[in-house]
Parts: C-alpha cells; sequence; structure tokens
C-alpha cells in the first residue's frame, strides 16, 4: 500500500549520508535524550551516525572520540541527567587552527551533517565554523592534507542546533533543553528550605540561575509564592528596600 511506500521512501532519505552529534558547555538534564534522538531517528533514515565525544574538544582531537553509534549505543540513557557522550569547555576551537583540525576529522569521515547540542557559546562557534567551512576545506587541500575530491564531495556543512541551556534564553524556542528539569529542582529546594524559614521566622534569599535571563527566577517565584523577585529584565525602582521590607513584615503571621 501507500503507506509503506512512503515509509520504504523515508527511511531511504537518509542512505549514503552521514551525521556527528556533540553536546558542549554545561550540561543540561535532558541532552541524553536528544543525543538518543537524534540517533536513532539518524539510523532509521539510514544515515551513518557518529557520537563525538566531550564536545568540541573531540572533534578537534578526533580519533577515538569520534565513534560510529548504532541502535544500542543510546540504549538506556534517556532518564539520565547530564550528557553521556560528554562535554568540555574548549579553548583550541577557538583558534583557527583548531577549527581546521576539526574540519580534516569530519571530511576524512565524510560527515557533513553535525547536530550540536549547546548554548549560546557552543551555537556561536557551531555558526563560525558553518562560515569557515569553504575556506577551511580549501586551506587543507593547498597543504596537501586531502584531496580536492573529497573537497568538492564534502563542499557543504549543514549543521543543526538544539539549545541546550537550563536557562530558557534562546529566542523562537518554547523551551529549551533542561528548563524544566532545571524548575523542578528549584521548587524541590524552595519546599525543603520553606519549612526551615517558618520555623525560625526567618525571610530567605534564594538565588537561582539563568544568566542573563530571568525565567527560571521569575517561574519559581510564581509557583512558590515568593514575596519578593528580583530578574535582570526588571531592575527595582528607587526606594525598593523599605518596600520591600514592608512587604515582608506584612506576610508574617
Amino acid at each position: 500500500n501507500m503507506f509503506s511506500m512512503d515509509l520504504e521512501k523515508l527511511q531511504m532519505t537518509g542512505a549514503g549520508r552521514a551525521i556527528a552529534v556533540l553536546t558542549s558547555g554545561g550540561d543540561a538534564q535532558g541532552m541524553n535524550a536528544a543525543v538518543r534522538a537524534v540517533t536513532r531517528m539518524g539510523i532509521y533514515m539510514g544515515a551513518k551516525v557518529y557520537l563525538i565525544y566531550e564536545g568540541y574538544q573531540g572533534l578537534v582531537d578526533g580519533g577515538d572520540k569520534i565513534k560510529l553509534a548504532h541502535w544500542h549505543s543510546v540504549t538506556n540513557i534517556i532518564q539520565l541527567g547530564g550528557t553521556v557522550i560528554g562535554s568540555a569547555r574548549c579553548k583550541a576551537f577557538t583558534t583557527r587552527e583548531g577549527r581546521l583540525a576539526a574540519a580534516f576529522n569530519l571530511v576524512k569521515k565524510s560527515i557533513t551533517n553535525l547536530c550540536v547540542c549547546g548554548g549560546d557559546g557552543s551555537l556561536t562557534g557551531a555558526n563560525i565554523f558553518r562560515g569557515e567551512w569553504s575556506s577551511l576545506l580549501a586551506e587543507l587541500v593547498k597543504k596537501g592534507r586531502i584531496t580536492d575530491t573529497l573537497a568538492k564531495q564534502n563542499d557543504n556543512l549543514n549543521i543543526v542546533g538544539l539549545v541546550g541551556s537550563i536557562d530558557n534564553d534562546f529566542c523562537g524556542t518554547d523551551m529549551t533543553i533542561g528548563a524544566d528539569s532545571a524548575l523542578h529542582r528549584i521548587m524541590e529546594i524552595i519546599d525543603a528550605i520553606m519549612t526551615t524559614a517558618q520555623s525560625h521566622q526567618r525571610t530567605f534569599v534564594l538565588e537561582v540561575m539563568g544568566r542573563h535571563c530571568g525565567y527560571l527566577a521569575l517561574v519559581s517565584a510564581l509557583a512558590s509564592g515568593a514575596d519578593w523577585l528580583f530578574i535582570p529584565e526588571a531592575p527595582p525602582h528607587e526606594g525598593w528596600e523599605d518596600l520591600m521590607c514592608a512587604r515582608l513584615e506584612g506576610s508574617r503571621i
């Protein structure tokens, strides 16, 4: 029937293609689920899928840091926090030499589709890499490290960015990978310290992460019924100290 024919076509759309996936920057819960989804969908579509270990550092180092994945490479990871393929801050990738090494490692395996799961720095790096791709290949040909034919076969690098960040700070995404888990964790902490605060008639100040984005602070303040909130998007007005103290005193039983 038509459905099974379409399914067969779909399963062959990735035939002859190679995809690599890496996680970079700070780890965010949900990264493993993303790695698993990319790996299994890639295999399902008939593509070769490679896992890059230790983020961009693995891309620069190459060798056994870039491993061919099979269906079971990503079994039993969906429920784990962090990232099983590792992450690292990578100074080398910020240099032209580092990106040249990374391009060489990818071209050797004919990988021209890269899936990057990370935050602002990771995705900015991916965009620079994509923009430089043709000039990096030209330099590798000039240095005699790859053939002209190999460069022509792999002349275009496709990049997909998955926003792995607890901060929920990326325009165009409803919820970044890791934000929901961070919110759950914050609420657990608030529930735990609330009883202590009440027992001692204390007011606790809780600082949450979020970089330049107040999302986690705002939503956890709403969910926990906090009396006062500071977020970077709305700095407090002059004389806020007296106002805050009056509010906190008013909420005392």
